[in-house]
């Protein structure tokens, strides 16, 4: 499967994370070996806070836009799945599959008003079920897992994410994704903890790609940064068209 063998290069795999088909575009531009969807900039785009408030259908329609004008391996920001039960998520991913889609993240939280961590159990439990559904199916997809413990623990931060890993990996994860790490030791810390591939995510402390590469990080993800980088400059050049009365600025 190529896309998961882009996991086990000796640099990181880095993800250009996209929303729409300009994107894409863009990311295939410059090159990048494989793409994502930010399922934040998505929602943002329809008008949603991020969290499933938007439908998977809706989510869907930007999956197969974005899968119809690229060759890039592409795999899609799923949050919780959609929906709280096993067969209902794993129809989800079918339905990605059928598109083109090679890979998947899925999280360990819900927002309900705010985002609530998950019993680790339980969610394994879940990833466990989701796997024996697509396997009977013959669904061959990259299940990246994301634990959102550096978003939302205060305390005993690398321990639970090392429990939460082991009972990720045993219950059929391909990679596991920890957004909001930041300093080396816990990067290296954890990277050591498991044979599976960590994917970390754009933070602003975060250490450069090369430090990333030493201390064995094997995917690097944008979130939805980039999106919300671009709009602020929109804003700023809309405002600078305001003030000046000229459309000078533009070009």
């Amino acid at each position: 499967m190529e896309f998961k063998n882009l996991h086990n290069q000796e640099k990181p795999l880095l993800i250009g994370n996209v929303w729409d088909v300009p994107s894409t575009k863009t990311a295939e531009k410059l090159n990048f070996q494989a793409i994502g969807t930010s399922s934040s900039a998505i929602a943002q785009l329809l008008g949603y806070n991020d969290g499933e408030e938007m439908e998977f259908y809706e989510m869907e329609y930007f999956v197969k836009r974005i899968a119809l004008n690229t060759n890039l391996p592409l795999s899609v920001d799923l949050e919780s799945g959609y929906s709280r039960k096993p067969k209902e998520i794993a129809n989800h991913i079918k339905r990605l599959a059928e598109l083109g889609v090679v890979g998947i993240n899925i999280e360990d939280s819900l927002v309900n008003k705010k985002r609530i961590l998950l019993d680790a159990n339980s969610f394994a439990q879940i990833l466990a079920e989701i796997k024996e559904h697509l396997e009977k199916d013959n669904i061959d997809i990259f299940l990246n897992v994301r634990t959102d413990t550096f978003i939302l623990l205060q305390e005993n931060l690398i321990e639970e994410t090392k429990k939460r890993i082991q009972l990720y990996q045993n219950a059929g994860a391909d990679g596991i994704f920890i957004p909001c790490v930041e300093k080396e030791n816990d990067i290296k810390t954890i990277v050591d903890s498991t044979n599976l591939p960590i994917n970390i995510m754009c933070m602003p402390n975060l250490p450069d790609f090369e430090t990333l590469t030493k201390l064995g990080v094997k995917r690097i993800s944008m979130g939805n940064f980039l999106f919300d980088k671009m709009y602020n400059e929109f804003e700023q050049i809309v405002k600078t068209v305001v003030n000046k009365e000229s459309f000078n600025s533009i070009f």
